[in-house]
């Protein structure tokens, strides 16, 4: 990984970065699994800006761009959760990347970010909590019970 690279918020004027990260992620990461057609229209570079334009305008979520070496490569967005019941929690409503980086830890630097921003919003405290160590653990227990889950069956 480049240690050349900053995470920064979003701002008016960023839709167009948002969206095209976002549909060439898509179009990367989906071209095996989606029929053309489908993939063609939920990849739509203008709607997809109009999109990240309304969530601008109206100041809605936390957007954040990760940039390598002043290149944006990489986006995230959450807020508070949508559903009733989960007031008082967070939501990862997305987060894209471009191919060119990817697994290259990266991705793993913006889930960092967020996840200490939201500890933050949500704490109302300004301590920093130990995001990866923690997150991989997760990963692996999450991975671990659904090997279990299988092994049952």
């Amino acid at each position: 990984m480049n240690e050349n690279y900053n995470i920064r918020r979003v701002t008016e004027g960023d839709e167009q970065i948002l969206a095209y990260i976002q549909t060439e992620s898509w179009k990367d990461a989906f071209q095996h699994i989606l029929e053309p057609e489908d993939l063609k229209q939920c990849t739509n570079l203008e709607r997809a800006t109009a999109m990240y334009q309304k969530l601008l305008d109206a100041k809605k979520g936390n957007g954040y761009i990760l940039e390598v070496e002043g290149k944006p490569h990489c986006i995230a967005w959450w807020d508070a959760a949508r559903n009733q019941d989960m007031t008082g929690y967070a939501e990862l409503i997305c987060i894209h990347s471009l191919q060119d980086n990817w697994r290259k830890g990266y991705g793993s630097k913006m889930m960092e970010q967020i996840l200490n921003d939201m500890h933050i919003h949500f704490c109302g405290c300004s301590k920093r909590i130990s995001v990866p160590e923690n997150f991989m653990r997760q990963r692996v227990f999450i991975k671990q019970k659904k090997q279990r889950s299988s092994a049952v069956q």
